[in-house]
């Protein structure tokens, strides 16, 4: 049997998320929209598109790695990105549609990992990242994210962690829970050291593209877009789209030997998504539909990213950030009157106790077990609905001013 570590996050969120009257600020998903709003956000009511979901269609498996106009609207995305710079545009061949990230990570880790391999992984990042690999029998070695480098990778840190055995390199852009996002100078070099040496970069892409806190000349490309073929990314219907529910996902590499192995696992594992979950998807990611969902998301994370600024600046004795660029998710060091981190996990329990306010401890989630990692850290999850952040956070100020200041 493989032995794998809890996966603390979702265990968190588990066990805390039900508390009845809670204000869930540990949520990473844009705000979550229902059939009908996504409806409201093509632009072209009279196309010919074919309807939201096709009803008279027959419930098959329907096609094995997604159906051809879903993967055409995927590359899209990656195809119109104007830094792209790979000789040739992807194609559907290049993508793989999932049951959600989690599910495009896991069968990324299960073809291309195994015993013997080294793997190296940021840190911060999902667990899934580094637990996964070594549940596989991979060695991996943690590349530390920190505060003081806006949490940017050092590549000249990351030479230093290359082995003979090294297979993969973990990045996650925009990062998950600092929010920060490797620039676009740092991806190239990246790459460049993994071409060196023949090392595959997978690239966590979830949160792309939400980047709400860069100018447009600072946006970095998806990691496909600086030509090597061993790149692949994965990402979903989740984070940025609003649409966790319909469970929809994807892996792209422009390396066909990587696109089948990760098929020919999968046949083991799903078939093929939802019929259903498909058709809502490729809607939802339409050229009519994705600049104005995307516009809807970014326009919250907006507004709800200057509360949490404001928020931060009025109780800055007691937490300090790095101020996210891109994504859904800040985290915030606490600290008590004598300027030492706070017990980050009895911090969590005791505000959620006392404000019904929700969110995650850092050391317990992102921490790795190792001591003093992130004491007095929590992430939090600020593009939910702003009334609810609202709320949020007039709790939680209150409780610093009690308890902290």
């Amino acid at each position: 049997m493989v032995k794998i570590p809890a996966f603390e996050v979702e265990q968190w969120m588990d066990k805390y998320e039900i508390t009845p009257g809670v204000l869930n600020i540990a949520e990473t998903c844009c705000s979550s929209i229902s059939i009908d709003q996504l409806k409201q956000f093509n632009s072209d009511q009279q196309s010919d598109v074919h309807p939201l979901i096709d009803f008279s269609k027959p419930m098959t498996y329907g096609p094995i790695r997604g159906s051809d106009e879903l993967r055409r609207n995927i590359i899209a995305m990656y195809n119109e990105d104007d830094t792209r710079t790979t000789v040739a545009p992807l194609s559907t061949e290049n993508v793989i549609v999932t049951q959600g990230a989690i599910s495009a990570n896991h069968l990324v880790f299960y073809s291309l990992v195994g015993p013997g391999d080294h793997v190296v992984c940021v840190l911060p990042t999902y667990q899934q990242l580094y637990s996964i690999p070594e549940s596989l029998g991979a060695e991996v070695s943690l590349w530390k994210l920190r505060p003081e480098n806006g949490y940017i990778p050092d590549v000249a840190e990351l030479d230093t962690l290359i082995r003979d055995n090294t297979k993969m390199i973990v990045i996650n852009n925009p990062n998950n829970p600092t929010g920060a996002t490797i620039p676009k100078k740092v991806l190239a070099k990246i790459i460049d050291l993994a071409q060196k040496h023949g090392i595959i970069v997978f690239s966590d892409e979830v949160y792309r593209p939400l980047f709400h806190s860069l100018e447009p000349e600072n946006i970095p490309p998806s990691a496909l877009g600086l030509g090597y073929p061993k790149v692949v990314v994965t990402s979903s219907m989740s984070k940025s789209w609003a649409l966790a529910g319909i469970r929809v996902g994807w892996v792209a590499s422009l390396d066909a030997s990587i696109i089948e192995t990760i098929a020919s696992v999968r046949d083991y594992t799903t078939i093929s998504v939802s019929q259903l979950d498909d058709q809502v998807a490729r809607y939802a990611l339409s050229a009519s539909v994705r600049s104005q969902l995307l516009a809807r998301n970014i326009s919250l994370a907006k507004e709800n990213i200057q509360r949490l600024e404001k928020f931060i600046q009025d109780h800055s004795s007691v937490c300090s950030w790095v101020k996210p660029t891109a994504g859904t998710t800040a985290f915030v060091q606490f600290k008590d009157k004598k300027g030492a981190p706070v017990d980050d996990e009895a911090f969590c329990k005791d505000v959620l106790n006392k404000t019904k306010v929700m969110f995650l401890p850092g050391s317990r989630c992102f921490g790795y077990g190792q001591a003093s990692s992130f004491d007095g850290f929590v992430r939090i999850g600020y593009v939910n609905e702003t009334e609810i952040l609202r709320q949020a956070l007039e709790k939680l100020g209150s409780y610093l001013v009690d308890n902290l200041e």
